[in-house]
């Protein structure tokens, strides 16, 4: 290999880990978003045309109904933690595993753990963002024998 391929290769790969630590960045501020209650730059992290599904089913076409649902929850609700655990990156993709846990209005407090999906488009916007979420309630239902014992309880919404 020539020392030009080989200066070739290590640009590449320091231009991956600048546009991971970019991703990583924006997630970041829109965790923090939610935390202060506060849009700080919903158009430059959303695409125009993005797609965001939270884990129970509500989804939002376009950076301006993001807004909107942003605006509305914060005025019901208070995000009192949004973890990040880690990320992972692929191609035009992130996953970033994370723990959530909310205050609303009404005295409900919800907490679950969580994937987003993110994909990105070519100008580094969020293009699209689905959200998994997973019940922080776990329990063995086959601790007392062969046959599961299920607990009595309504589960959650995802």
């Amino acid at each position: 290999m020539s020392s030009g391929a080989g200066r070739i290769g290590i640009f590449r790969v320091e231009m991956t880990i600048e546009r991971m630590r970019q991703r990583e960045k924006i997630v970041r501020k829109w965790f923090s978003m939610w935390l202060q209650k506060r849009d700080l730059g919903i158009d430059e992290i959303f695409a125009p045309e993005a797609v965001y599904v939270e884990s129970w089913g509500p989804e939002y076409q376009g950076a301006e109904k993001i807004r909107h649902w942003f605006n509305e929850w914060n005025s019901r609700g208070t995000v009192v933690r949004w973890d990040i655990r880690q990320f992972f990156h692929r191609d035009d993709q992130t996953v970033v595993e994370w723990t959530f846990c909310d205050e609303m209005a009404d005295g409900r407090r919800e907490s679950f753990d969580g994937l987003s999906l993110i994909r990105w488009t070519a100008g580094g916007q969020i293009g699209s963002l689905q959200e998994f979420g997973c019940n922080i309630n776990r329990y063995d239902p086959y601790r007392d024998g062969p046959a599961p014992r299920f607990r009595e309880e309504k589960a959650m919404w995802f």
